[in-house]
């Protein structure tokens, strides 16, 4: 089964896309600039020059493919001008030119959260939700996951965190809601083995590593891996919503207030097991996690 995989540079990327050629599968990746890609190639991967919001550039990257693993995103407090640009309207021409090219399956990367009723907290759940709802409705057989935070030792919110542990005497809590952090390569699991059981896979699927915890219990078992002695404090809500409007008048962060929102008004939590039970993925445990993360470092 050809697969494209578009999202293939960044941070879960990689490791899905490693998960899939372990496998075996021959793997296409689009890419804005395909000469960056050296270690993909070394894997074996085609490169395609693309971008999400050129809607030619997916229909020649998609011709041939059978399944399309589609893992673009931008961060939550991006410009909501373009999460409706590339997320939002990059996967309607994506799925479109998909159906076009006799996709059989599409994997969506979504996010632990999103759902109707908090759509219109943030343009990143609103672009999540747009995604969503364009893959359910196209016709194509369809895997959906929503995982929550993703830790891995090289990129995302875990490598941030653990800097600030290791060389901050003060450890900012920004938040009393609890998260369910899940590895990135059990996240690869979970993609590469959408394409292995097929239409068992179908569906909305929720995951997360099986601890959830509350912020002030992450930043304490980052102190205990790291042998770390830090003040902890938490941050008002109302400093944070400062911050975050006064962010949003950047265009790199535009999206702020509505991270904001994400981050003081939900868990980002879930019952594992349905997805557990459906894909035979047991995802590590937190501490395993973090001390892989500081391992590596």
């Amino acid at each position: 089964m050809n697969v494209l995989v578009t999202g293939g540079t960044g941070f879960v990327g990689p490791k899905v896309i490693h998960a899939l050629r372990a496998e075996e599968r021959p793997v296409r990746v689009l890419a804005r600039r395909p000469e960056k890609q050296a270690r993909l190639q070394a894997w074996g991967c085609e490169i395609v020059r693309g971008d999400m919001a050129d809607a030619d550039s997916l229909r020649r990257a998609v011709e041939g493919c059978e399944a399309v693993v589609h893992l673009v995103s931008l961060a939550p407090f991006a410009d909501p001008e373009a999460a409706r640009r590339v997320v939002e309207q990059g996967t309607r021409d994506l799925v479109e030119a998909a159906k076009e090219a006799g996709v059989r399956r599409f994997v969506l990367m979504s996010a632990l959260g999103v759902r109707e009723d908090t759509k219109d907290r943030s343009a990143y759940n609103h672009a999540k939700w747009e995604e969503e709802t364009t893959v359910k409705e196209s016709g194509l057989d369809h895997t959906i996951f929503r995982p929550s935070f993703i830790f891995g030792p090289d990129g995302g919110l875990l490598a941030s965190l653990l800097r600030l542990t290791r060389w901050s005497p003060l450890t900012p809590v920004p938040s009393e809601r609890k998260l369910q952090p899940i590895w990135v390569e059990d996240v690869a699991a979970f993609f590469a083995r959408s394409l292995e059981i097929g239409v068992k896979g179908n569906g909305v699927w929720e995951i997360g590593g099986p601890d959830q915890v509350t912020w002030d219990e992450l930043y304490d078992r980052l102190r205990r891996t790291l042998g770390k002695r830090r003040l902890a404090f938490r941050m008002p809500p109302g400093l944070l919503r400062g911050a975050a409007a006064g962010g949003k008048l950047l265009p790199p962060f535009r999206g702020a207030p509505g991270a904001v929102a994400m981050l003081l008004q939900d868990d980002n939590v879930t019952d594992i097991a349905p997805a557990v039970e459906a894909f035979g993925i047991q995802p590590i445990g937190l501490d395993d996690q973090l001390r892989r993360a500081a391992g590596s470092k």
